[in-house]
């Protein structure tokens, strides 16, 4: 079995990545198959994934803690934070230079138990209205992929979904399976909507360098298991992890 190199990191790699001498790392507590505890405690696979490359570079790390995936890239693209952990999406990469996906999610429908809508399919007609948080990855698919149905935003969609008495509500599988389990008038749909490529990023702004080596460590860290047991000890499903690059 061929080992794959470690790549070497460089006090180069670690003034470009982090000009104040801290690695700043915007870590989403909204999504909670990616981090999990409290913004003074937080813990999960984007937390344990800043710290090593934190580690490896040799930089004391901050972690900032956030409750929506749009907030997280705010602060990368107002320059508050060094590192994200968003879902890779065209809207996203003009500011931000992503490694490849190390963790797969799906995105998922619940409706009303009673609804007539059975599949992914037959919810994008008119008069169909869905609700999403505002700025996540799958606002940002639907918003530009629905033909005729009609996208709600709100601090939740699962909560916008029930409050405003939609057809729909869009999420993340792992919540929304919760959710369904704890609201017995509600069911999710077969299938997904989309698959959601979590990965790092950085801005576009960095040397290639720096991002050569932010995508090689994420790949040696995929293929060594860090990124498996990571998902294990925080109850997270292994099979999460993404395949290589």
């Amino acid at each position: 079995m061929t080992t794959t190199p470690r790549p070497a990191p460089t006090p180069a790699i670690a003034a470009d990545l982090a000009p104040t001498g801290t690695l700043r790392a915007s870590v989403n507590l909204g999504n909670p198959v990616l981090a999990q505890g409290t913004p003074e405690a937080p813990s999960g696979i984007t937390v344990d994934l800043a710290r090593e490359i934190g580690a490896r570079l040799g930089l004391p790390v901050e972690l900032l803690c956030f409750d929506a995936a749009r907030k997280s890239f705010e602060a990368m693209a107002d320059g508050r934070a060094d590192l994200c952990f968003l879902a890779v999406d065209p809207a996203r990469e003009t500011e931000v230079a992503f490694t490849a996906p190390y963790v797969v999610i799906e995105g998922v429908y619940a409706v009303p138990r009673d609804s007539g809508l059975t599949t992914v399919e037959d919810v994008d007609v008119p008069g169909i209205r869905i609700g999403v948080k505002q700025g996540s990855a799958y606002d940002l698919f639907l918003s530009r992929s629905l033909a005729h149905a009609t996208v709600v935003r709100g601090e939740e969609g699962v909560d916008t979904f029930r409050k405003e008495g939609l057809e729909v509500g869009a999420g993340i599988r792992q919540p929304m399976t919760s959710y369904v389990a704890e609201h017995p008038e509600v069911r999710l749909i077969e299938g997904r909507f989309m698959e959601i490529r979590q990965a790092v990023g950085t801005t576009v702004t960095r040397a290639p360098e720096t991002v050569a080596f932010l995508r090689a460590t994420v790949e040696e860290l995929k293929a060594n298991g860090f990124v498996a047991d990571s998902l294990r000890r925080a109850g997270q499903d292994s099979a999460l992890l993404a395949p290589p690059a």
